[in-house]
């Protein structure tokens, strides 16, 4: 895609998505972090175990919710 090509519409929209796809990856970056450290308390083997497995799960899942919650309420204030 060769930007210059791009009208001012198409140059927000691809703006904007380039701004959702980095704030999905951060997203994904800190669960990631935060999670890891949260449950993974030694050196991983081959596989998780099963505590750290539903660790994980939980915890993103938690994080997800929270997330979910918070981008709510941000859009109610506006």
């Amino acid at each position: 895609m060769d930007l210059s090509d791009l009208n001012s519409v198409e140059m927000q929209k691809f703006y904007s998505e380039e701004q959702q796809r980095a704030m999905v990856n951060e997203m994904v970056a800190k669960l990631t972090s935060e999670c890891w450290d949260k449950c993974i308390t030694g050196t991983p083997g081959n596989k998780f175990s099963s505590s750290e497995s539903n660790c994980l799960s939980n915890c993103a899942h938690r994080y997800l919710e929270m997330s979910m919650l918070i981008m709510k309420r941000f859009q109610s204030m506006q």
